[in-house]
């Protein structure tokens, strides 16, 4: 994730902590914070306590998470401060795919999220013309 957009200030992370909304999930809590940030953008921080593992476990636990916010960044309103607090260890967040699922789910729930765009289907190829002679022959 870019670093310009993450939460980076104590006082920032603090305050949405304390004072923004919290949206629950599986082993993800998500506590956002309306900003009011010029241009407007989002900005993210992934916290996890020593209660998930330890400090291998818990850096896992917070990449996959940053990963799966990465992916799913274009597609969230902007104009928030979002904290995402991790309270499940490595058993609970397995992967990738497990925070993906948990955050859709989350902002959906905020009403953050926009739908994700159709599959864009490749155009198919286009046949070669078939040569009428082959190479070598005369008519």
């Amino acid at each position: 994730m870019e670093r310009s957009l993450r939460l980076r200030k104590d006082y920032d992370v603090r305050t949405t902590r304390s004072g923004g909304k919290s949206y629950p999930d599986g082993p993800l809590v998500a506590k956002i914070r309306p900003n009011a940030l010029d241009p407007v953008q989002n900005r993210y921080t992934a916290v996890a306590s020593k209660k998930v593992g330890k400090a291998h476990e818990r850096n896992r636990c917070k990449r996959l998470v940053r990963e799966a916010l990465r992916h799913l960044h274009p597609r969230i309103t902007p104009g928030h401060d979002v904290v995402i607090v991790i309270r499940g260890g490595v058993t609970e967040l397995t992967g990738y795919e497990v925070a993906r699922v948990a955050l859709e789910r989350i902002f959906t729930r905020a009403r953050l999220l926009a739908p994700a765009p159709p599959p864009v289907e490749p155009a198919p190829a286009a046949d070669p013309p078939s040569d009428p002679a082959p190479v070598g022959e005369t008519a």
